[in-house]
């Protein structure tokens, strides 16, 4: 298989029950993300760089590049990854999210799967706890 060769990406969607502010507050700060997700520098700002501290792993350099208030917010991750999240608000008080995991290559195929189960439980039971959605 071609190094270079593109693989799917990681595509997590689910509904919370709750506003879109305040599933935007969850994935646009620091702190929000770090009770949900992963400890991090993170700030708001286009084009800034920060660190997201993947125990046992290290920290990762990460750099914002969108940032659309309250629907989307995306990021490169490492040299290969980029994350996106989505948002889009639904009837009663709802809101659907949707995280992207992109860049895989074929030399990464292995991290694939662990992070696919990863995100499987973070998005679909660490997010909503965090929510209380």
């Amino acid at each position: 298989m071609d190094k270079q060769e593109n693989i799917p990406e990681i595509r997590k969607t689910i509904i919370l029950n709750a506003p879109i502010e305040k599933v935007w507050k969850a994935i646009s700060t620091s702190e929000g993300i770090a009770a949900w997700w992963m400890a991090n520098t993170f700030e708001p700002t286009l084009g800034k760089d920060f660190v997201l501290r993947a125990e046992p792993y290290g920290d990762s350099p990460c750099t914002v590049t969108e940032l659309d208030a309250p629907n989307r917010i995306g990021f490169d991750w490492d040299k290969d990854w980029h994350l996106t999240m989505e948002l889009t608000e639904l009837e009663d008080c709802k809101t659907e999210f949707t995280l992207i995991h992109s860049g895989w290559t074929a030399d990464k195929l292995k991290f694939r799967e662990t992070m696919d189960g990863g995100w499987e439980n973070i998005i679909k039971e660490r997010l909503p706890v965090y929510i209380g959605a």
